[in-house]
């Protein structure tokens, strides 16, 4: 069973409108989080079940994450001090990383860029894809770009690759060899990418965005559906991911 606690918040900023980053003491979850993982945050005693919130980065003794508030929960999160204590259970779930690849591709899509931003620090020589609705809505691409070389598209085209980034990156694997790819956006990204992936043979990674409810496993809330039969059919995005082969989920 994974413990909670209390976590001081070192760090606070809005980096656009309504998209908080929060850096906590937390050398507890620091020195076990491995690149995908997330944490489960009681957000306020207003709000009775946690959200779950990836893990961005870590460094010495202090977990970042950042979150855009989307409901109750999130918005109660995002009135928190400097100073403020938060209940935090983690690091929960498992990790992007399994095995070695040559010439691997991170691609990610909104919310879903910043557990991949952990990942691409740990990987050699990474390439990056990025996707946003428009400008407005771009977040960290210098962090990313200091790390890799890291390549940005807009739904609208108003920066960057215009259309969608599992476009960019059908276009770059046309001329560019790659050994696996990492994904996390929304749905139907994802879905895209499985689709490149499996066209192009390349084994893909894929961190899910489900609603949770206890975290650990135990209510089935997040239960995804995937290719196996009988007792193994649909599996627990909390326990036993985030991150799925995408070979084996369906979407």
């Amino acid at each position: 069973m994974k413990k909670n606690y209390l976590c001081r918040l070192e760090k606070k900023s809005e980096l656009i409108p309504g998209i908080f980053d929060f850096t906590v003491y937390a050398p507890e979850i620091s020195h076990t989080a491995s690149c995908g993982q997330f944490l489960h945050i009681l957000c306020s005693d207003k709000v009775f079940l946690r959200r779950p919130i990836s893990i961005c980065d870590v460094y010495g003794d202090f977990v970042r994450f950042i979150f855009e508030v989307k409901g109750d929960g999130t918005k109660e999160l995002s009135f928190k001090k400097v100073g403020d204590n938060i209940d935090i259970m983690g690091p929960l779930g498992n990790s992007f990383i399994e095995g070695e690849y040559k010439n691997p591709v991170v691609i990610g899509g909104g919310i879903g860029i910043f557990p991949l931003f952990m990942l691409t620090k740990k990987l050699e020589n990474p390439t990056v894809f990025l996707g946003f609705r428009d400008k407005s809505r771009i977040v960290i691409q210098d962090e990313f770009s200091a790390i890799a070389k890291t390549y940005i598209a807009t739904d609208n085209g108003s920066y960057g690759y215009d259309g969608f980034a599992a476009d960019m990156l059908k276009e770059y694997l046309r001329e560019n060899d790659c050994g696996i790819i990492y994904s996390c956006g929304p749905a139907p990204m994802l879905k895209a990418i499985k689709t490149i992936s499996e066209q192009a043979d390349i084994p893909c990674r894929v961190s899910l965005e489900q609603r949770m409810g206890c975290g650990i496993g135990a209510c089935l809330v997040c239960s995804c559906e995937t290719i196996f039969t009988g007792v193994n059919k649909y599996k627990r995005v909390c326990k036993d991911g985030p991150v799925f082969w995408s070979s084996e989920v369906i979407l």
